[in-house]
């Protein structure tokens, strides 16, 4: 209430979301960044887009593909939002704490491990895709291999 007796009403705020694109060989997934969640991994991330490499099957998390990042000098990045078990299309940003440094895309049931156990990613972003969508990018990266991907922000 204003000083006058007057009702004010709450101001809302539109806060834009940003996204990224995954061009996964000419089909574009969007994502949305989760900043809130996951700030220093996300200002991480940023640092190194665009990203062009190549998307591969997991060997070990189950119905997941993944991007290898072990070549960019990532800052040190702690814990956050950070899961063992993430949701089909979560992104997950894993900086190398017992591994190598990767980006972990979940298809479908995961568990993020490797030889060394199992590993908990940050998730940073959370990706527009049907089921049917990821079980085929998943399959394809499976049946056929590598696929060339370019990872920007939108």
């Amino acid at each position: 209430m204003s000083r006058d007796g007057t009702f004010i009403r709450d101001a809302v705020v539109a806060r834009t979301v940003t996204q990224l694109e995954f061009d996964v060989d000419g089909q574009v997934f969007v994502a949305d960044l989760l900043e809130d969640e996951a700030p220093r991994s996300v200002e991480a991330l940023r640092d190194f887009l665009p990203l062009e490499s190549e998307l591969l099957h997991v060997r070990w998390s189950g119905h997941a593909t993944w991007i290898n990042i072990d070549e960019i000098d990532l800052p040190e990045i702690p814990r956050e939002n950070h899961t063992v078990y993430p949701s089909r299309g979560d992104i997950l940003l894993y900086p190398g704490y017992r591994n190598e440094q990767e980006i972990l895309v979940p298809c479908g049931p995961t568990c993020f491990k490797s030889p060394a156990g199992e590993l908990a990613g940050n998730h940073v972003a959370r990706l527009d895709a049907s089921r049917e969508e990821l079980r085929e990018l998943e399959e394809e990266t499976l049946q056929t291999g590598a696929k060339e991907i370019v990872v920007r922000e939108r």
